[in-house]
């Protein structure tokens, strides 16, 4: 009999080759370059933004607050939607608005204007991240993990290559001395500080030239050209596919499925914050604290995010024969071991630079290997992958307020340092917590009605291609049926009425007469041995 076919989210199945999955992450590859690029490039116009309203570059910090709103509304919203509507149209959509607020934000005058459609593309960003984590996932499964690292390198090349373009729209006048944001792993721009470090900056009294329209319209023009692929990758999707194999999830949730989602918000919402707070304020450490000039105090937040870069990178081929789990722990005894020398031996230069190195390369592969750590575990649903994304948004956003104040108050302490250390134990100690919570044996009563309800799902999708033969095999069942229950009748008269033989002959024949055509037939028998191999694997 012929064995049920898994479907890639979305799309057509397995059978029709690797392909298509493959097409499947090239795209989401793309449209996270096209995120890093439109997130970044905000950092190198930010003065032009400026002048467009008629503003001081210090005046108009509040379309990141927008911005930060709208990404964390996206991300709740994107993860509801992720799980009622087809992906690929709402990826598409997604970021065909991000295209619009891309196209308008040159030619906003007014900051209210400005601070609106950034909180559009924020929502707008929000849910292309929550539902391409997720859509990697389903498409690929056990086998996630190296384009789930994929995924976010791309995001770190497009926030790289975001002011080289900038740069030659702009002809490299007005980037002087406007301090580049630094990148990240997967959400909105690190430049929360940016409008602080310059507030001393005076807009100017000119509107920008044509250039400055040309780096956002390049960005734009390149979700459009992303969009296309997911219009068609939509245009062969099946929802009642999509719908089949929601149900086939339905079996794999871990016993304590929302502790694990909660401890994993908190996890990221520490490992994000630190990332953003280091990066954010090396560059003033090594200036204040290690009395380093410009130039070095530049080259050693290079080395940061250099590493980071780097070692992403690497985490592409590692993720391909290392478990999730390794990663991780690698990635947290290297971040922990790296802080601990930062905070306790600050008066050593080679510590400083050796130990920004290894604290940028610890921090690279985390947020990726954690997801895909997660789901081998329990389901990853839309709104799973959401509260993953606002935990991490929430961590960029408070904690390098929190140490700015805290800074601030004290300013003969480093407290981004210690922040790092006090980051690092918390994720050293969540994570043996999660994986104990993660490795406890389910509850069997959960287990077989979710296995009720994966053979419906199969059944339901067989049944759509058995239609021609319903009629002929309905028949030679009842004419099965009816020679079965002359047979037992005829052997019940043999028998005495309390023989043993007669109580194992009468329930096998109520079971027979009760069970459907398709699952008595072969088809239904290798549907039930596909999902038992769907479940093991």
């Amino acid at each position: 009999a012929p064995q049920p076919e898994v479907m890639a989210a979305g799309g057509r199945c397995c059978g029709s080759g690797a392909a298509l999955r493959w097409f499947i992450s090239g795209s989401l590859s793309a449209a996270f370059l096209g995120l890093g690029m439109s997130i970044a490039v905000v950092g190198p116009t930010f003065e032009n933004l400026a002048a467009n309203v008629g503003k001081n570059v210090s005046d108009i910090s509040c379309i990141f607050v927008g911005r930060s709103l709208g990404y964390l509304v996206g991300s709740v919203i994107g993860g509801v939607l992720f799980d009622l509507m087809d992906a690929h149209l709402l990826l598409a959509l997604s970021m065909f608005g991000t295209t619009l607020g891309l196209y308008a934000i040159p030619w906003c005058t007014k900051l209210l204007l400005l601070t609106a459609l950034m909180s559009v593309i924020g929502a707008s960003m929000g849910i292309l991240d929550t539902g391409g984590n997720v859509l990697v996932l389903n498409t690929w499964r056990a086998e996630a993990g190296p384009h789930m690292q994929a995924l976010h390198f791309s995001f770190a090349v497009g926030a790289f290559l975001a002011p080289l373009i900038a740069k030659m729209a702009l002809g490299g006048s007005q980037l002087k001395d406007l301090p580049v944001d630094e990148k990240t792993n997967h959400s909105f721009l690190r430049s929360v500080l940016t409008p602080s470090a310059a507030s001393a900056t005076t807009a100017l009294k000119h509107h920008p030239s044509e250039e400055f329209l040309w780096s956002y319209v390049f960005i734009g023009s390149y979700f459009v050209f992303v969009c296309i692929f997911f219009f068609v990758l939509y245009s062969g999707s099946s929802s009642s596919r999509d719908k089949s194999k929601s149900s086939l999830q339905k079996g794999s949730f871990a016993k304590y499925h929302c502790a694990l989602i909660a401890l994993l918000f908190v996890f990221f919402l520490c490992y994000v914050g630190a990332e953003v707070t280091y990066g954010s304020y090396i560059f003033t450490y090594a200036k204040v604290f290690a009395e380093m000039k410009d130039s070095e105090a530049a080259a050693l937040n290079s080395v940061f995010w250099g590493t980071f870069a780097v070692c992403r990178g690497l985490a592409i081929f590692c993720a391909a024969f290392l478990y999730p789990g390794t990663m991780i722990t690698l990635s947290l005894v290297g971040s922990a071991a790296s802080s601990l020398c930062l905070a306790f031996f600050p008066g050593y230069p080679a510590l400083l630079w050796g130990g920004t190195a290894v604290y940028g390369a610890s921090m690279a592969a985390v947020f990726p290997s954690g997801i895909s750590w997660i789901e081998q575990y329990t389901v990853v649903q839309g709104k799973a992958a959401s509260l993953f994304v606002i935990g991490a948004a929430l961590g960029e956003m408070c904690i390098p307020a929190v140490v700015g104040y805290l800074q601030g108050r004290f300013h003969h302490v480093p407290v981004v340092m210690y922040t790092a250390l006090a980051t690092s134990v918390m994720t050293v100690l969540l994570f043996p917590v999660m994986y104990k919570l993660a490795t406890s044996p389910g509850e069997s009563n959960s287990v077989q009605v979710s296995d009720s309800e994966v053979r419906k799902a199969l059944l339901s999708d067989l049944r759509l291609h058995e239609d021609k033969d319903g009629e002929e095999d309905t028949g030679e069942w009842n004419e099965m049926s009816d020679t079965l229950t002359k047979s037992v009748m005829e052997t019940s008269w043999k028998i005495p009425e309390d023989s043993p033989a007669q109580i194992s002959v009468q329930p096998r024949l109520d079971d027979a007469l009760h069970e459907s055509p398709e699952v008595a037939g072969g088809s239904a028998r290798g549907a039930d041995v596909g999902v038992d191999g769907e479940r093991n694997d």
